[in-house]
C-alpha cells in the first residue's frame, strides 16, 4: 500500500471469529500491508469436521484444537484478541467488546454458525448439537454414561431405553454419528461390559427428507444408507421429530405417530446462524434469510458498507447459481481467501470479480473402511472412498503436530479397534450419576 500522508497507519483489517474463514483472510493478509485484529471468544481454532470423533471417543479435542496465537505467530502484522464482539457501528467504524471499541477501515465477520431447534428450543436440554467442543465432551458423556448406566440397569425396559440412541438428522453429521456409535456398541466395546452385550443397542438415525445425506448424488445416498444397516444402524428416512421430552422421542412417518424411548437423543438436523447476523442487520439495515445468515453482495460486502464483508456460515450467497452456497469448511476458506485478495486489490486502486466457489465435492466417512466421496467428476465408495477421506482431513488439520497425533491414533484404532479418548470428564460426573439412578423412567400413557 502507498500511503498518501506521511505517517499515516496502515489500514486496519478486524476479522471477527477464527474459524475457517476468518483464519483463513488472516493467513492470507499476513504479508500485507495492513494492520490485523483477529478476535475471537475462543483462544483456538477448532477442525469442526472431526468433531464427532471427540463425541465417539477416537480422539481428544486437543487433536482438533489450534491456539490461534500459535497459528499466526509468524504473521508479525496480526494481533489476536481473546474477546466477544457483541455490536458494530458502521457509520463509526468501530465493533465492540463490551464498553470497549476498536476501530476498522475493513471488518470481515465470520462468527460461523450454531444448531437449530427449528423453534423448539427446549429440546436442547434433552438433545444436544455438535458445534463445539463442549458440545462433543456433553455428547461423549451421554453416549458412554449410557452404556455405564446400561451395565447397572436390572430393568429390563430401562436398561432398553440406556441402550437406544437416537440421532436426528441424515447429514454428514448424522450419518458419521450413527456409524461411530455403532462402532462403538458392536465392535469396539463388545468385550468391555459384564452385565449388558453392547451389540444389543439399537442405533436409530432419523431423516426427514427421503434419503440420508440429501447433499450427496442420489446413488450415494443409497450406498451410505446401505453400508450403515450393515453396519447395524437402523435408518429412517421421511420421518419428523414432532417432540422430545425427557426419554420420549415423537416421530411423525406419513400419518403415522411412534413413540421411542431412548436415554441418548443426539442432533445434527439444522443450523442457525450466530447472533451477530441480526446484529448486523439492526445496525446495517442488512437483509437476513430465514436462519439468520446474512444476505451478501457478489463480492461478499454489505449493499450499503462496501468495507464489511460477511463470510462463512453467516454469511448467505446465492449469486453464483441462485442458491446458498452450503455451510462447509471449503466455502469458508475461500471466501477467506477472496475477501483478503479483495483488499489487497482495493488499496491498490484495482478490484476483483465477483467471488465464485470451486466446489471440491462432498463426502462423508460412514464406519471404518467405508465413506461416501461425490467429486463431482467421480463418485466413488467404499475402502478408496475411506482413505481419499482420511487424507483431505489430515491435510486441513491446521498444525503439523495435529496432523501427526491424529495419524497415530487412526492408525491404532484401525488395528485395534480401540478408542483411548473413552472419557467421562467433569466436577460433575458423580453428581450427573447419581441423578441418572434416580430418574423416573417414562412409560406409555
Amino acid at each position: 500500500m502507498v500511503n498518501t500522508v506521511e505517517n499515516q497507519p496502515p489500514h486496519h483489517v478486524v476479522i471477527v471469529g477464527g474459524g475457517f474463514g476468518g483464519l483463513y483472510a488472516a493467513k492470507a493478509l499476513s504479508r500485507a500491508d495492513v494492520h490485523v485484529t483477529l478476535i475471537d471468544k475462543r483462544n483456538f481454532h477448532l477442525f469442526q469436521p472431526l468433531l464427532y470423533q471427540v463425541a465417539t471417543g477416537t480422539i481428544s479435542p486437543a487433536d482438533i484444537s489450534s491456539p490461534l496465537r500459535s497459528v499466526l505467530s509468524k504473521s508479525k502484522n496480526t494481533k489476536v484478541l481473546l474477546g466477544e464482539v457483541n455490536n458494530i457501528d458502521p457509520q463509526g467504524q468501530k465493533v465492540f467488546m463490551g464498553a470497549e471499541a476498536i476501530h476498522y477501515d475493513s471488518l470481515i465477520l465470520a462468527t460461523g454458525a450454531k444448531h437449530s431447534y427449528f423453534g423448539k428450543d427446549q429440546w436442547e436440554e434433552f438433545a444436544p448439537g455438535l458445534k463445539t467442543v463442549e458440545d462433543a465432551i456433553e455428547m461423549r458423556h451421554r453416549i458412554f454414561m449410557a452404556f455405564e448406566a446400561a451395565e447397572k440397569e436390572t430393568d429390563p425396559e430401562k436398561r432398553r431405553a440406556w441402550l437406544t440412541f437416537v440421532i436426528v438428522g441424515g447429514g454428514p453429521t448424522g450419518v458419521e454419528l450413527a456409524g461411530a456409535i455403532a462402532e462403538l456398541a458392536y465392535h469396539t466395546m463388545k468385550e468391555d461390559f459384564r452385565n449388558i452385550d453392547t451389540s444389543e443397542a439399537q442405533v436409530l438415525l432419523l431423516e426427514g427428507l427421503d434419503r440420508v445425506l440429501p447433499p450427496f448424488a442420489p446413488e450415494l445416498s443409497k450406498q451410505a444408507e446401505a453400508s450403515l444397516t450393515r453396519l447395524g444402524v437402523t435408518v429412517q428416512p421421511k420421518t419428523l421429530v414432532t417432540n422430545i421430552e425427557g426419554d420420549v422421542v415423537t416421530l411423525k412417518g406419513g400419518d403415522q405417530v411412534t413413540q421411542i424411548y431412548a436415554k441418548t437423543v443426539l442432533w445434527a438436523a439444522g443450523v442457525k446462524a450466530s447472533p451477530l447476523g441480526k446484529v448486523l442487520a439492526e445496525t446495517t439495515g442488512a437483509e437476513c434469510d430465514r436462519a439468520g445468515r446474512v444476505i451478501v453482495e457478489p463480492d461478499l460486502s454489505l449493499k450499503e458498507y462496501s468495507n464489511i464483508f460477511v463470510i462463512g456460515d453467516l454469511a448467505h450467497f446465492a449469486h453464483q447459481n441462485g442458491k446458498p452456497l452450503p455451510g462447509v469448511a471449503p466455502v469458508a476458506m475461500q471466501e477467506g481467501q477472496y475477501v483478503a485478495s479483495l483488499i489487497k486489490q482495493r488499496l491498490k486502486g484495482k478490484t476483483l470479480p465477483q467471488f465464485r466457489y470451486f466446489d471440491w465435492g462432498n463426502l462423508a466417512v460412514i464406519g471404518q473402511n467405508s465413506a461416501v466421496v461425490d467429486l463431482g467428476f467421480i463418485k466413488f465408495t467404499g475402502f478408496l472412498a475411506w482413505l481419499f477421506w482420511l487424507f483431505i482431513h489430515i491435510y486441513f488439520l491446521i498444525e503439523f503436530d495435529n496432523k501427526l497425533l491424529v495419524m497415530i491414533q487412526w492408525g491404532w484404532n484401525y488395528f485395534t479397534r480401540r478408542r483411548g479418548a473413552r472419557l467421562i470428564t467433569g466436577k460433575e460426573v458423580l453428581e450427573r450419576a447419581k441423578a441418572d439412578d434416580s430418574k423416573s423412567y417414562c412409560t406409555p400413557a
